[in-house]
């Protein structure tokens, strides 16, 4: 029995908006756990006293289900199923997989008695007539893969923390790989995730016919995690080797990498401006596990490695994520929310002979002349340390708050 890790984050946001006339749209890559947020979401009504008949569950991957090949047959299998004059608790998963499934959705949310859900692997849901047909009458909720005080959870004890984050990175978070003992069968079942979601979300989508240029654009991509990229960078490191690609095809890939969820851009801003630059990103792995699977870990950068933890779990927090820049040096994150700014450095360790790996991490931080919280966070087990302001943490012990 495959082990069900609780995910309070984005159960509460569902039964926040329960009964809210709003369509509660969950997305995030593939294998998430975006259909046992359903499990437990459902579990959670009939708690609180919702009858098994008024919880519709229609998986459309499901193979036994037949072929549901436009939005009508959608809608008519869900109409049949509703129970009048009770509350229906909708739930459709990778509901993209339908033609003009928006249509589905719109019919169903008009009804007074339908209280919508879905899932889907790709951005492109949420973009075209779906945005406007529905603008303003739906939620986005974002998931990603198992935090690492989640992954942690699935233990009966936190101990070996070391060991355990070394797990978490090289295994993957993916919660299914939890019930997983072979690195065998982790290593097959990270395949059968990487190969859907290039070939499902990204080929299919995006009709790409060059799948070994895609292929060298992800691991130009995978291999280059926090580092700062542009379009015409990749396009000439990519061409010299061999692999004659324009800036207008990687921009094309990117986007759709990034709307399959494999991916996460953060933008750069100038913290004096105060405003986003055009030029130049960082990309982030939606699963470090990945990474692994596709390069191996001989090229593994253990400090951009932490640094895409980090930054996926500030997404986790409701942060909106930037890469700083001020003047000539670069923080690694700003993090915006409702109450303000907050600035992340992130480093492997600050520990040498001379505090020259300390000072140089430091400096980024002491450029930025406001008083939001400003902190350094790193795996060396030391306590909660002031320097004048800059409260420098150990990194493990921050993702487990």
């Amino acid at each position: 029995m495959p082990k069900l890790i609780e995910r309070p984050n984005y159960l509460q946001q569902l039964i926040a908006f329960k009964d809210k006339q709003l369509i509660k749209i969950v997305t995030g890559i593939r294998r998430c756990g975006k259909s046992t947020l359903f499990d437990l979401y459902g579990d959670y009504l009939r708690s609180v006293g919702v009858e098994v008949e008024q919880i519709i569950r229609i998986n459309l991957e499901d193979p036994d289900l037949g072929e549901i090949d436009d939005w009508k047959k959608l809608y008519g299998l869900i109409k049949n199923q509703l129970v009048a004059d009770k509350m229906n608790y909708i739930f459709i998963d990778e509901v993209q997989n339908v033609p003009d499934f928006q249509k589905a959705v719109d019919g169903l949310f008009i009804k007074p008695n339908c209280d919508v859900y879905v899932t889907g692997s790709n951005a492109y849901l949420l973009s075209g007539e779906l945005a406007t047909l529905l603008s303003g009458r739906y939620v986005e909720i974002k998931m990603l893969p198992l935090s690492f005080k989640e992954y942690v959870s699935a233990f009966p004890a936190p101990t070996d923390l070391l060991f355990k984050y070394r797990d978490y990175i090289q295994n993957g978070s993916f919660p299914y790989v939890l019930d997983l003992q072979r690195k065998q069968d982790i290593r097959v079942y990270l395949e059968s995730i990487y190969t859907a979601v290039v070939l499902k979300d990204v080929v299919a989508r995006k009709r790409i016919s060059d799948v070994a240029l895609l292929e060298n654009v992800i691991s130009y991509m995978f291999d280059n995690i926090g580092n700062l990229c542009s379009s015409t960078k990749i396009a000439n490191t990519l061409t010299s080797a061999g692999r004659k690609i324009s800036a207008h095809t990687v921009d094309s890939y990117l986007s759709a990498l990034t709307d399959s969820f494999i991916l996460y851009r953060a933008k750069r801003y100038d913290v004096k401006g105060r405003q986003l630059l055009v030029t130049g990103s960082k990309y982030y792995l939606a699963d470090i596990g990945l990474r692994y699977y596709l390069l191996g870990s001989k090229r593994a950068d253990t400090g951009h490695i932490l640094e895409n933890v980090v930054y996926l779990e500030l997404l986790r927090r409701g942060y909106e994520v930037y890469v700083g820049k001020v003047d000539k040096v670069e923080v690694d994150f700003i993090a915006i929310n409702e109450e303000g700014e907050e600035y992340y450095q992130v480093a492997q360790t600050v520990q040498d002979a001379d505090g020259s790996i300390l000072a140089r991490e430091l400096a980024p931080l002491q450029a930025i002349h406001d008083h939001n919280p400003k902190f350094l966070l790193t795996m060396d087990a030391e306590p909660v340390i002031s320097h004048n302001g800059i409260k420098q943490k150990n990194v493990l012990d921050w993702l487990l708050k």
